[in-house]
C-alpha cells in the first residue's frame, strides 16, 4: 500500500482497523489465558500444589499450609458431604459450574436491596477462586471465576471437584481441609464425623472468622443448626435425625498448638503479611519471595533462647528484630521465648516504653538545630521540670557533673542532660523526627526524652537504620515479590527510602553511638566479643520493667527487648546493659561472618579535629585523643584541655586563654 492510499482511508476505515486490531489482541490474550488455565486444571488430576515461601537467597523455605492433610473422597464422611452441598450449593450435581437460578435470584436481590450483596457462587466457583484467583471483589474476577468453574466441570468429574474442595477449603485457625480440621477439633478422621460434628464443620465455611469454633463456639453451633435444617429440607436426614444431631453433645479439643517451633515467629509473620494482601486464599504453586535468611534466623533464635536461659527468670519474654539498614529488608525476627508455647509476636504487636533507647532521636534533633557533639549542656545538678502533676526532677545514678558535652551525656546516658536538651530544642522537632522515622504517637511531655512513650521492637529497630544509612529512613519489608505458577509477577514490593536527616548529622550520631559501645553504657558488647565498627544504645524503664539494646553495623541493624507481658521488675539491676545487651552481642557475633561490619566513612564536606577524649577540648601533651567531625556552622573548640598538664608552652597558653576568658565574661556582664 502506497502512502497516498493511506491518506485516502476514511475515519470509518481507521476505526474499523483499530477495532479489529484490538479484537484480535483480545482474542489472542483470551485464548492464551484459557489455554494456560485449561492445562493447569487438567493437571489437577495429579493433585495441586501449595503456595511456597522462598528465603532471601531464592531457596524454598516453607509452605503456606504446612498442616494440610489431603484424603480421598471415600475417606470423608457422607454426613459432611451432604452437609456442605445442602448449605452451600444444593444444585451442585445439576449445574455446569455456575448456577443460573442462583445467579438470577442474587442479581434481582442485589438490584433491589441496599442491605448488602447476596452471593451466588457454586462450590465449583469457590474452588476456582481458591486455586487460581484472589478474593478481590471485582467484576473481572467474577467473570474469570465463572469461566474457570465451567472449565473445571469440563475437565474434572463432580467427585474430583468435591474431593479437591474438601481438601482445600479454609476452615479458620489457619487450617485448610476437612481432614486436618477434624483431627484438630475432635481428634478423629474425617470419615468418623457424626452428623452433628459434620454440620458444625460445614457451617464454618460461610465465614471462618465469625464461626471459628475456638473463638465463637456458640455462633458456630447456631450456624450448625441452619446446616441441619437444610440437610433435612434436602432429604439427606429425617426430622428425627435432625433432632438427634441438635441434641448431640459436641466437645472440641483446645485450640491446636504449633507442632514445629523452628522459625515459627518468622513464618507466621510472613503468612500474615501474605494474607493481608490475598486474604485466605491458598493458590497452587505460587512463589512468595521473602527477605529472611534462615541462617540469620537460626542465630537470632539461638541468641534469644540462650540469653533468656542464662537469665533464669520464669515467664520472661524477649523479642529480636534484625534488618538490612540500606533496604529495610527484615532478615530475622523472634517474637517470644518459645513459639511452641506462645505464638504472640512481641516483635510486631507488643508496644512498650523504650527508655533511654529513645534518647538518640533527641540528640539527633539537637544536632539538626546546629549543635555539635561537643556542644555543652549546663545546669545538670539543678534541673527540675514543671509537669502537670507537679515539679519533676529526673534522677541519675552516680552523676556528679553540672556541665557535659552532648557526646559525654549520651555515652553515659545522663537523664538530666536529655531532659534539658529536649527543653532547649523543643519537643516539636523531637516528635516530628520520631514520627518521620516511624516511631509515632509519642507523648508531648517532659519525660519524652527518657522514652516514656510506647513503641514496638520492629518500629524502633527500623528507626535506628537512619544512622548507618547516613540519614535515610527505610520501611521494613518482608516480602519482595509474589509469582504465580507460571512464574509471572503478580506483586512486587520495592524498597522504600526517604532522607530524613542530613548525612552530616547522621554521621555525627554514628560516632556518638559508637562511643556508647566503645566506652559508655554499651561497652560490655566489646567484652562479649563483638568486633568492628558498631554503635548502639541501651534502654531501661522505671523499676527495670523493660530492657533494650538497639544497635547497628554497616550491614545490619538489630534491636532486642526483654521483659514480662504484664510489666513487672525483670530483676534487681535488670538494665538494658545487663539483660538485653548480652543477647544482642551474642546475635552479632553469630552473624559477623555473613554480615561483616565495614568502617563508616564521613561525608566529604565535614571538618575533622583532634580533641582530648576526656575534656573534648584541643589536646595538650599527654591527652588521650580522638577525631571529632564537625559540619558547617558547628562551633569548634578553641581552648586547650584543662584536665591534662601539657608542656610548659601549653600551660602558659592556657593561662592566657583563662585571662582572656575571664575578661570576656566580665565585659559580657557589663553589657547584659
Amino acid at each position: 500500500m502506497r502512502f497516498s492510499d493511506l491518506r485516502a482511508l476514511t475515519v470509518r476505515d481507521w476505526l474499523i482497523a483499530v477495532f479489529g486490531g484490538v479484537l484480535i489482541v483480545g482474542v489472542v490474550m483470551t485464548v492464551a489465558w484459557s489455554g494456560s488455565h485449561a492445562w493447569a486444571i487438567f493437571k489437577l488430576n495429579r493433585g495441586v500444589g501449595d503456595t511456597v515461601f522462598y528465603d532471601a537467597l531464592g531457596r524454598p523455605w516453607f509452605r503456606l499450609d504446612e498442616q494440610r492433610q489431603d484424603v480421598r473422597f471415600d475417606q470423608i464422611s457422607t454426613s459432611f458431604k451432604d452437609a456442605v452441598i445442602a448449605v452451600e450449593d444444593h444444585r451442585f450435581y445439576m449445574h455446569p459450574g455456575i448456577d443460573p437460578i442462583a445467579l438470577t435470584r442474587a442479581t434481582f436481590y442485589n438490584l433491589r436491596s441496599s442491605q448488602g450483596a447476596q452471593g451466588a457462587s457454586t462450590l465449583t466457583q469457590q474452588l476456582a477462586r481458591t486455586l487460581f484467583l484472589s478474593n478481590a471483589r471485582t467484576y473481572g474476577r467474577k467473570i474469570k471465576e465463572a469461566v474457570l468453574a465451567v472449565m473445571l466441570e469440563v475437565f474434572l468429574s463432580k467427585k474430583d471437584i468435591l474431593e479437591l474442595y474438601f481438601n482445600r477449603v479454609y476452615l479458620s485457625g489457619g487450617i485448610y481441609g476437612v481432614e486436618t480440621m477434624s483431627q484438630k477439633m475432635f481428634g478423629k478422621h474425617a470419615s468418623q464425623l457424626t452428623t452433628g460434628e459434620a454440620a458444625l464443620v460445614a457451617g464454618i465455611i460461610r465465614a471462618p472468622a465469625l464461626y471459628s469454633p475456638w473463638n465463637h463456639f456458640d455462633a458456630a453451633r447456631r450456624r450448625s443448626f441452619v446446616v441441619l435444617q437444610r440437610m433435612r429440607e434436602e432429604g439427606k436426614i429425617t426430622p428425627a435425625q435432625e433432632a438427634a444431631a441438635r441434641a448431640e453433645r459436641i466437645r472440641i479439643r483446645p485450640e491446636p498448638q504449633v507442632t514445629s517451633a523452628k522459625h515459627g515467629f518468622a513464618k507466621e509473620y510472613l503468612r500474615q503479611q501474605f494474607r493481608n494482601i490475598y486474604g485466605g486464599d491458598n493458590p497452587p504453586d505460587w512463589q512468595v519471595q521473602t527477605t529472611f535468611v534462615p541462617e540469620i534466623q537460626d542465630a537470632a533464635e539461638a541468641a534469644m533462647k540462650d540469653g533468656l536461659r542464662r537469665l533464669g527468670v520464669k515467664g520472661l519474654q524477649g523479642a529480636l528484630v534484625a534488618m538490612d539498614p540500606s533496604t529495610g529488608n527484615v532478615l530475622a525476627m523472634v517474637g517470644g521465648s518459645d513459639f511452641a508455647t506462645t505464638t504472640f509476636n512481641r516483635a510486631v504487636r507488643s508496644r512498650r516504653q523504650p527508655g533511654s533507647a529513645f534518647k538518640p532521636f533527641v540528640y539527633a534533633a539537637a544536632l539538626e538545630q546546629g549543635l555539635s557533639p561537643v556542644s555543652t549542656i549546663t545546669g545538670l545538678k539543678a534541673v527540675s521540670v514543671q509537669a502537670p502533676e507537679g515539679v519533676w526532677i529526673p534522677r541519675d545514678e552516680r552523676a556528679t557533673e553540672d556541665e557535659m558535652t552532648l557526646r559525654a551525656a549520651l555515652l553515659q546516658s545522663n537523664n538530666a542532660a536529655a531532659v534539658l536538651l529536649q527543653q532547649r530544642v523543643g519537643s516539636g522537632p523531637v516528635l516530628r523526627l520520631a514520627s518521620d522515622l516511624g516511631v509515632r504517637d509519642q507523648p508531648d511531655v517532659p519525660s519524652l526524652a527518657l522514652g516514656s512513650g510506647l513503641v514496638t521492637p520492629l518500629d524502633l529497630t527500623a528507626a535506628y537504620a537512619v544512622f548507618p544509612t547516613l540519614g535515610y529512613r527505610v520501611r521494613p519489608r518482608a516480602i519482595t515479590a509474589v509469582l504465580d505458577r507460571s512464574g509471572a509477577l503478580l506483586l512486587q514490593i520495592h524498597s522504600e527510602r526517604e532522607q530524613i536527616l542530613s548525612p552530616e548529622v547522621a554521621f555525627q550520631m554514628v560516632t556518638m553511638l559508637q562511643d556508647v559501645v566503645d566506652r559508655g553504657t554499651g561497652s560490655a558488647a566489646r567484652r562479649y566479643g563483638v568486633r568492628g565498627a558498631i554503635g548502639g544504645k541501651t534502654g531501661t524503664t522505671n523499676d527495670y520493667h523493660d530492657a533494650w539494646f538497639v544497635g547497628f553495623s554497616s550491614s545490619v541493624v538489630a534491636g532486642v527487648w526483654v521483659g514480662f507481658d504484664q510489666p513487672e521488675r525483670i530483676r534487681n539491676a535488670g538494665s538494658g546493659a545487663r539483660v538485653a545487651l548480652p543477647i544482642w552481642s551474642d546475635f552479632m557475633r553469630r552473624v559477623s561472618r555473613c554480615l561483616p561490619a565495614a568502617p563508616f566513612t564521613p561525608p566529604g564536606n565535614m571538618r575533622s579535629e583532634e580533641l582530648c577524649k576526656l575534656s573534648y577540648l584541643h589536646p595538650v601533651e599527654g591527652c588521650p585523643t580522638y577525631i571529632e567531625y564537625f559540619k558547617d556552622g558547628d562551633e569548634i573548640p578553641s581552648r586547650l584541655c584543662s584536665i591534662h598538664q601539657g608542656n610548659l608552652k601549653q600551660r602558659a597558653q592556657r593561662v592566657i586563654q583563662g585571662l582572656f576568658g575571664t575578661l570576656g565574661r566580665s565585659i559580657k556582664g557589663i553589657f547584659r
